[in-house]
């Protein structure tokens, strides 16, 4: 199958809180919404039996499907497990290490939420948001016809002002359209992708804000490899290059890559023999990876690496067979999710985000753990753990055990408000999808929080 296809039914719905009822890894609009030109629905053929997605989950976000694999109070440590002659060093919590969200432990806290409403601000409806510095969040626009389906703008999060600084995609042939988009402060990196050939291209521009510069080509591929994960981080574009699992690059090294915005040196970062276990997430000044460790069996080693540099910061590999969903780093710890059960791994045996209490994850550490299905990927804003809950993003004291959530506005889409932060900020960002009620026009509500 096209790589467009591929692995993008899963990102679509952690991109966009549009979605609300969940059939594995694929998910479907609500029959009441706004009819747009991204919600026409295509069969795709996938191994496990044939999915209905959107134009928009082809199109938004590049994810994978999702691991359908495989939260508690302690102390933590580090053990050896050996496959063959390889010898392994692998986490293991112990099931009294971890405190779930759902114990007595953490309690509400009362009144409003701690976090401070800086902003609300209109986007098109169908708009979906990216931010991981406190100056600007990048986005995808929905238009109103195919040619093109999307267009990336740059929000201002001091005014909730809108650039749309690529109106249409960079590559002129038919049939490639803007896929995903990252920005920081000093540049941008997106994909566009061809769904009639399974074609991807990498570009790159340095911005104002109000304008991009001259889009530089930082890479292409064919259906042989997944449409690329991407990443902004330290004025760098990173992206991913993973091998079409089927295709005929299937034994093919995955590559962790990325170019200093606006220049044309691209500086190979990673190179991971399998297929590396979850998206790119920046942290800001770098970003995380999963990479294969090189060993008999299945190992992912959460990564982080300094964007500046390319040299690796922190490391910690998950016992073996465990594949996360997300993977991050926050406020000096590591974040990772697992979207179903390992029934044998004790503290870490069931759904939800885990993080270390303290920061680092030194043993004899006491764990945390949200357990909720994970839908996006955790942040950190001031003295707090965030994290999109069932219905609305909600933050928690890891340090006083309290939590909060953020509250949604009325008559908003069931599936309520959506984290569009990672990493650690002062300015946190959400949206909500608002269908049309009465005389107000259907739209997305961007909402602006200070820590």
């Amino acid at each position: 199958m096209p790589a467009l296809a591929k692995g993008a039914s899963s990102a679509a719905f952690r991109a966009s809180h549009a979605a609300t009822a969940r059939a594995a890894a694929a998910y479907k609009p609500k029959a009441r919404r706004v009819a747009s030109p991204l919600d026409s629905q295509v069969r795709i053929p996938l191994p496990e039996g044939e999915r209905t997605l959107t134009r928009r989950q082809l199109l938004i976000g590049a994810a994978g499907l999702g691991a359908l694999l495989a939260v508690g109070a302690g102390a933590q440590a580090i053990t050896k497990s050996k496959e063959a002659a390889n010898a392994v060093e692998t986490l293991e919590v112990p099931a009294d290490a971890v405190t779930l969200l759902s114990s007595d432990t953490y309690s509400a806290v009362e009144g409003d939420a701690p976090l401070a409403a800086a902003g609300e601000y209109k986007l098109p409806y169908g708009t979906l948001v990216w931010a991981n510095c406190d100056s600007y969040a990048a986005c995808l626009l929905p238009t109103e016809g195919s040619t093109p389906l999307t267009q990336a703008g740059i929000i201002t999060l001091a005014d909730g002002s809108v650039n749309t600084v690529l109106p249409q995609p960079a590559s002129g042939e038919r049939g490639f359209d803007i896929y995903d988009v990252r920005c920081d402060e000093r540049g941008m990196v997106w994909v566009e992708a061809n769904c009639l050939t399974g074609e991807w291209r990498i570009y790159q521009a340095t911005h104002s804000g109000a304008s991009l510069g001259a889009p530089v080509l930082a890479e292409s591929g064919t259906a042989d490899y997944d449409v690329p994960f991407i990443a902004a981080a330290g004025g760098r574009a990173f992206w991913q290059v993973i091998p079409d699992k089927s295709g005929a690059a299937a034994n093919e090294a995955s590559l962790l890559k990325s170019a200093a915005f606006g220049s044309s040196d691209v500086r190979e970062d990673w190179r991971s023999n399998g297929r590396m276990g979850t998206p790119i997430y920046s942290t800001g000044d770098g970003v995380v990876i999963t990479p294969r460790v090189d060993a008999t069996g299945v190992y992912y080693r959460l990564t982080l690496i300094d964007a500046a540099s390319g040299q690796t910061k922190d490391s910690m590999t998950l016992p073996a067979g465990m594949k996360p969903l997300e993977a991050g780093y926050v406020n000096g710890r590591f974040t990772f999710s697992f979207d179903a059960g390992y029934s044998q791994q004790k503290g870490l045996s069931s759904i939800g985000t885990y993080t270390p209490v303290d920061k680092g994850w030194a043993s004899g550490a006491q764990w945390f753990c949200f357990d909720r299905n994970p839908t996006a990927a955790p942040a950190w804003a001031g003295p707090y753990f965030i994290v999109k809950s069932t219905r609305t993003v909600s933050g928690v004291d890891l340090a006083a055990g309290t939590y909060f959530s953020l509250p949604c506005p009325n008559g908003c889409d069931n599936y309520g408000d959506y984290l569009a932060s990672s990493g650690t900020v002062n300015t946190l960002v959400t949206y909500v999808a608002m269908p049309a009620a009465g005389e107000t026009e259907a739209h997305t509500l961007l909402r602006v929080w200070k820590a």
